[in-house]
């Protein structure tokens, strides 16, 4: 038995650095597409949307023009993309990779329907190059496509495990949440996801589990029903 039919999966470009901090680790992108394998096997309809944090940030490009630095950070989630695209394949799994920017050579342009029968064939769907838009994250594509495909829950792989009243690496007094809503949220000002993917999610009342990747079965845990990380109503 699973919780979930149809999930999004939002992957941080950090997550699958691993310990290198920057770049691609095979060994830590094979753990979680392993994870997200055994999860499809279990018949659970899965995209993901992929950040790129681990090549460019917006925020590395502060005397660049703003969106020429956003267009670089869309640029590097396509290339995680193909990463975890070429993972999943060589385990087995049939994947569609789909980017909001054409790039004809090498994936599909988003189409909400087409994601949708791919969804609907068991395929897994890769998101990349965030909304396709300057000064949106990838925190608001994973939100944005949740709603367009009906996702019943968004999984946020962070590099902690849930949402805390401060940042753990930095204040050892912060305290996790096992529950917290999205309004608490933006009045804590919690750097779970940014105010407009918040809002977003709000408003479509979609629920969000916070969750480490670090374990990737962690993800096979939730889809079966576990309490893991922190849940988001």
């Amino acid at each position: 038995m699973v919780a979930y039919k149809r999930i999004l999966l939002k992957i941080s470009g950090e997550a699958i650095a691993g310990d290198k901090k920057h770049g691609i680790d095979v060994e830590t992108i094979g753990r979680i597409c392993d994870k997200i394998v055994e999860v499809s096997k279990l018949g659970v309809q899965i995209s993901i949307v992929v950040g790129g944090g681990n090549f460019w940030r917006g925020k590395y490009g502060h005397q660049m023009e703003r969106t020429t630095s956003d267009y670089m950070g869309m640029l590097a989630t396509a290339m995680n993309g193909l990463a975890l695209q070429d993972a999943l394949e060589a385990r087995g799994a049939y994947t569609r990779m789909q980017t909001a920017i054409e790039m004809r050579e090498i994936a599909e342009p988003y189409i909400k329907r087409k994601a949708i029968k791919h969804l609907e064939k068991g395929r897994i769907v890769i998101f990349a190059c965030g909304t396709g838009n300057p000064y949106f994250s990838t925190d608001t594509a994973a939100a944005l496509r949740a709603a367009e495909t009906d996702a019943e829950v968004i999984l946020l792989a962070k590099t902690i495990d849930g949402v805390y009243s401060a940042d753990p690496k930095e204040d050892e007094t912060a305290t996790k949440y096992d529950e917290i809503t999205y309004l608490d949220i933006l009045n804590k000002d919690l750097k779970v996801m940014d105010s407009t993917a918040t809002s977003l999610c709000r408003d479509n009342k979609i629920p969000l589990i916070v969750f480490g990747i670090d374990e990737p079965d962690n993800i096979v845990k939730i889809v079966k029903g576990e309490k893991i990380g922190t849940i988001v109503k």
